[in-house]
């Protein structure tokens, strides 16, 4: 570790051309790949714990059984991993990840599950109930985005989650720019705070990802996203709120610019479908985002998240019915049959729409505005008490994904400082940053003055004990420094073949 943080100050300094051309290198030369070997198994050792906590407790399956364990025992042991689990995030230590977690919640959509679990949107003959559900949880979101107000038809899919969303989406782009504008090498326009989902779109679809740095109000630029526009351009990308900064892109005159250009406009509001549209009349400053907006011609949107449907549904929408034809996939000559199917997946669970749909008619409209308005409550407040620590900064203007830096510690430390005393938070780059992303579950008695009270006594700590590096703040330290991303890369591919390992 030691060398490689020692090749970090060395490599920093170096002009990019002559970067890459270490990089070619590094990757041909036997030494020095045995080298990174030996230092990626050092790093991967420290977290193999750390990714599999069972491996001393549990029997491990290498094979299957030759006779079937008892379905009680196996009951019992899920049940006690759950109960196990549960604890950090249904006591809202947790970023993210569980958006509602109220036990009469989750029950509910537990029961509407079961009672569906057998059902399939691919053989609609026979489920025609999830039929039903998927074009009312589309014509739901897509109402609560605009669709009221616009004569365009506004339509969509139901997917898998905002990845699948944002990829189809772009898919939809490529595909229509073939066939009308005859284009061959499509490019996205996106800023640098946009979800690594359009960066899997473009490497999926050959397309070419532009990205454009942001202002220093972490909002895309919008002057600079207008010079990268060229005539391969087939669509420009906003994000309502980014994830890293939780900060609005300037959306109407980023679509202005795409329609008066004559391409796509996708907003992805996968983390604020749900919340933004409430936050103008709750007396918060959000801008227009949505389809009353008539540049924006797609949007994506997470009913799994802030719609607090059960993992993993979202939708993806469209301006028009023309341009979510490129989305679909059909086949008429093949010797199985007639076979389409709206998205990519072609069987799905169609038990997973159903408790979509129930989510979203149990909630409700009062019940998404009082949600988002205790969200956005403790999001404000959050983000005036960090304000207030001397060592920390607040970056942007967000309203409930707080993210933060520090001029005077090492933010990774502070990090690892934070999942000592059992948060789990979410680490960012470019700059070096954490953030908090607000859920129902840190709106609940104290969790929120917790919070700020285990961030001041993290940093009193990182203050004091500036060693102290603990476990990731040496891997997010490298990744935010070394310009030899592609090493980066490397061990992070390795980190998946660990989670493999049995």
């Amino acid at each position: 570790m030691a060398l490689l943080e020692q090749a970090t100050h060395l490599l920093n300094r170096l002009p990019a051309p002559a970067v890459r051309t270490l990089e070619t290198l590094l990757h041909r030369l036997p030494g020095a790949q045995r080298m990174l070997e030996r230092q990626y198994d050092q790093m991967l050792a420290e977290l193999d714990r750390a990714l599999h906590p069972y491996r001393e407790e549990l029997v491990q399956y290498r094979q299957l059984p030759e006779q079937g364990r008892d379905r009680d025992a196996i009951l019992a042991e899920m049940e006690r991993l759950q109960a196990q689990e549960s604890v950090r995030w249904r006591d809202g230590y947790v970023s993210g990840a569980v958006y509602h977690g109220d036990a009469g919640h989750i029950d509910f959509l537990n029961r509407v599950y079961a009672i569906n679990s057998q059902s399939n949107p691919l053989h609609f003959d026979l489920w025609p109930s999830t039929a039903k559900y998927e074009a009312e949880i589309v014509s739901m979101t897509a109402h609560m985005l605009g669709a009221s107000h616009t004569p365009d038809p506004i339509v969509g899919t139901v997917t898998s989650g905002g990845t699948e969303s944002i990829l189809l989406a772009m898919r939809a782009y490529r595909d229509q720019a073939r066939a009308q504008r005859r284009i061959q090498q499509p490019e996205i326009v996106a800023p640098m705070s946009a979800h690594a989902a359009f960066d899997k779109a473009a490497q999926y679809f050959a397309m070419k990802l532009v990205r454009v740095p942001v202002g220093p109000d972490y909002r895309a630029d919008v002057s600079a996203m207008e010079r990268a526009i060229t005539p391969n351009t087939v669509v420009m990308v906003g994000s309502a709120p980014s994830f890293p900064h939780g900060v609005i892109d300037p959306i109407p005159a980023l679509a202005d610019i795409a329609k008066r250009h004559g391409i796509g406009f996708h907003t992805d509001a996968c983390l604020g479908g749900f919340v933004l549209p409430w936050a103008q009349e709750l007396g918060y400053a959000a801008p227009e985002f949505d389809f009353r907006l008539p540049g924006v011609t797609s949007m994506s949107a997470d009913t799994h998240k802030y719609g607090y449907a059960a993992k993993g549904t979202s939708v993806v929408l469209y301006r028009g019915y023309a341009l979510r034809h490129y989305q679909y996939y059909a086949v008429a000559d093949w010797p199985g049959g007639l076979y389409f199917s709206p998205t990519f997946a072609g069987s799905r669970p169609g038990a997973l729409s159903a408790a979509c749909w129930a989510a979203m008619v149990s909630m409700g409209a009062e019940g998404y505005r009082e949600a988002a308005a205790r969200i956005l409550a403790t999001g404000h407040l959050l983000r005036a008490w960090i304000g207030e620590i001397p060592d920390l900064q607040v970056l942007g203007d967000p309203l409930w994904v707080i993210a933060f830096g520090s001029p005077t510690l090492n933010i990774y430390q502070l990090l690892d400082a934070m999942t000592a005393r059992g948060w789990s938070l979410n680490g960012l780059h470019r700059p070096p940053a954490v953030h908090l992303c607000v859920t129902l579950r840190h709106t609940g008695p104290g969790v929120a003055q917790r919070f700020v009270d285990d961030l001041r006594e993290a940093v009193a700590y990182v203050k004091n004990h500036p060693q102290d590096k603990g476990e990731m703040a040496p891997i997010y330290g490298l990744a935010a420094t070394l310009p030899l991303h592609s090493l980066v890369t490397d061990l992070l591919r390795r980190t998946i073949d660990r989670l493999y390992e049995v």
